[in-house]
């Protein structure tokens, strides 16, 4: 009944909005209405590391044999959602402090955790200023490592989930233009529903219980046909504040660099992006941090190491568009000697050693609808896991494909 009043209100507001005259509101002040309807029905043929009732695949699960010796993972899933589906808000109104205000306030059914799928969930909330040459934007929003400008074009909602950062977190950034082709982004956020691995009973607490938020800082170029930048991010989490029963100070270092590269004319777009660092585990990406305990008995921490790449080509055709993508991670491990791995696809018996995906899409678009049939492969390499937390001895060699449609219609 709550969520049904909430969505009854942002509606009531958008009708009233939309039908006042010119004369009942300033001229300067406009709200819009947006979002899109979506239908994704899915198909896998292995049992696939997942999010949000297999929304969001991330890596096909090792073999697992039953008694009879048979492979439990080597059966394949399916479900049909709508839980991407997406309402938003965009206001603009009268300048403040010299300049121009806007506001975003999105959200989705697609929930923050398996349990909740299909709650109504905050996905953008800021309100920016914007003095020409320099902007600041207060809120939440996409991770600075997120790309608006250059991300993958699957057609999958993962958006190319453990081979490009995936995630939204309140912050504060500041973009000063030195060209009208030139800028750098300086952004502090903590986070919010993509969070660091849990070690305490609250998933936020390694980053709220830290005083310095993550800096990141982004130097980017962009012309009629060309996006480029590069970026690095360093991060300072502390895990837990009492450990063995004493106050711990404790935390978890670690930094990120990346590049990426868009070229679009109206035929054609290719995108590629690279990115190394330590704990992308807030990325939704593979890895995390180890914990080692230390001659007074608390425990210490240190970062997995993670690097991924992709590419993605596309036609910028406006009815028909085809596109492919190929995504590459590799897990490089931690020191040796830790106690506990805190990390994803990564653990005690059997680790990931590398995973990549190729998949093959075509848009098919007419006004605000939009059909994308796609296929996908994804490749998972296991093995007994090394004192480095690499994957070693044994390795296993897994796949799944999904076959899926998207339908959207947006407004």
């Amino acid at each position: 009944m709550k969520k049904l009043t909430v969505l009854l209100g942002i509606a009531s507001t958008a009708f009233l909005s939309s039908n006042l005259s010119a004369q009942e509101k300033p001229a300067e002040y406009k709200v819009n209405v947006y979002g899109f309807a979506r239908a994704d029905y899915i198909f896998d043929s292995r049992q696939m590391a997942q999010a949000r009732e297999e929304q969001v695949d991330l890596y096909p699960l090792d073999i697992a044999l039953d008694a009879d010796g048979k492979d439990k993972n080597a059966t394949g899933a399916s479900n049909f959602l709508a839980v991407t589906s997406r309402l938003g808000v965009k206001a603009s109104g009268p300048n403040a402090f010299g300049a121009k205000t806007g506001a975003v306030v999105e959200a989705d059914f697609f929930g923050n955790s398996n349990g909740n799928t299909g709650v109504f969930f905050l996905r953008h909330a800021y309100a920016t200023l914007d003095w020409q040459k320099t902007s600041l934007l207060l809120g939440q929003t996409w991770y600075p490592a997120f790309i608006t400008e250059c991300f993958p074009g699957v057609a999958n909602f993962n958006t190319g989930i453990m081979f490009n950062p995936f995630g939204r977190a309140p912050q504060i950034k500041l973009t000063q233009k030195f060209t009208p082709n030139l800028s750098f982004d300086l952004v502090a956020y903590k986070m919010s529903g993509h969070s660091a691995p849990t070690v305490t009973a609250n998933a936020n607490d390694a980053s709220t219980f830290s005083l310095t938020p993550t800096f990141h800082g982004k130097l980017q170029y962009k012309n009629e046909h060309i996006t480029t930048g590069v970026a690095a991010e360093y991060q300072s989490l502390k895990p837990q504040i009492v450990s063995a029963g004493k106050v711990s100070t404790n935390t978890v270092n670690s930094s990120m660099f990346l590049a990426y590269f868009k070229y679009s004319n109206p035929k054609f777009i290719a995108k590629a992006y690279g990115v190394t660092g330590s704990n992308l585990y807030q990325f939704v990406m593979m890895g995390g941090f180890a914990g080692y305990t230390d001659p007074n008995g608390q425990e210490s921490y240190k970062s997995t190491k993670t690097s991924a790449g992709w590419v993605d080509l596309a036609s910028n055709a406006p009815k028909i568009a085809p596109g492919i993508f190929f995504g590459y991670t590799k897990n490089g491990g931690v020191d040796t000697g830790y106690k506990t791995l805190y990390t994803r696809g990564l653990a005690a018996t059997r680790s990931l050693d590398h995973v990549w995906r190729v998949s093959g899409r075509v848009d098919f678009k007419e006004n605000k609808f939009r059909i994308s049939p796609e296929i996908e492969y994804t490749s998972a390499v296991w093995g007994d896991t090394n004192p480095d937390a690499t994957a070693g001895n044994n390795k296993s060699n897994v796949g799944n494909v999904r076959a899926m449609v998207s339908a959207q219609y947006s407004f």
